[in-house]
């Protein structure tokens, strides 16, 4: 029997409740010609609601967002062909020191607590981490590939 695709329309609760123990993405930001940069990125999902990535002042990615902070963040599960969501929103960087808190708590919600939390501000300041932060605005269904349901 073919697999069926699906596509779930969900409101925001089952939305976060979806993404939060799912960390692999895709970040698509845009470029200074406006055409997209997409990058593969780790995320969780905070205690607002909003996407969180670390990152580094100087890469890609963020320079696109402190130019045009519109983003797309592709959701994926951990199995290839598991469910995944599109999230559209508007970001935000956080530089050195202001982004600290925040990769602490980016840290808690993907890994939880860690052993030692004055080792790891002392480690996220001295490599000047950067925490992305997505604000979602809106979102598709929480999708999976297959075959359409009227070929099926």
């Amino acid at each position: 029997m073919p697999r069926i695709a699906t596509a779930d329309v969900v409101q925001r609760p089952a939305l976060l409740e979806f993404l939060r123990p799912r960390h692999h993405a895709l970040l698509s930001t845009v470029r200074g010609d406006g055409r997209p940069q997409i990058s593969p990125v780790t995320c969780g999902v905070d205690q607002d609601g909003r996407i969180v990535i670390s990152t580094y002042p100087g890469r890609a990615k963020t320079m696109n967002i402190k130019r045009t902070p519109e983003v797309s963040v592709l959701v994926l599960s951990d199995d290839w062909d598991a469910a995944w969501v599109q999230v559209d929103g508007r970001a935000e960087v956080l530089d050195m020191p202001e982004a600290l808190d925040g990769l602490v708590d980016y840290y808690r919600c993907i890994a939880g607590e860690h052993p030692d939390w004055d080792e790891y501000r002392a480690a996220m300041a001295r490599q000047n981490k950067s925490l992305i932060r997505v604000t979602i605005e809106r979102w598709g269904p929480i999708a999976t590939g297959g075959f359409p349901p009227e070929l099926a």
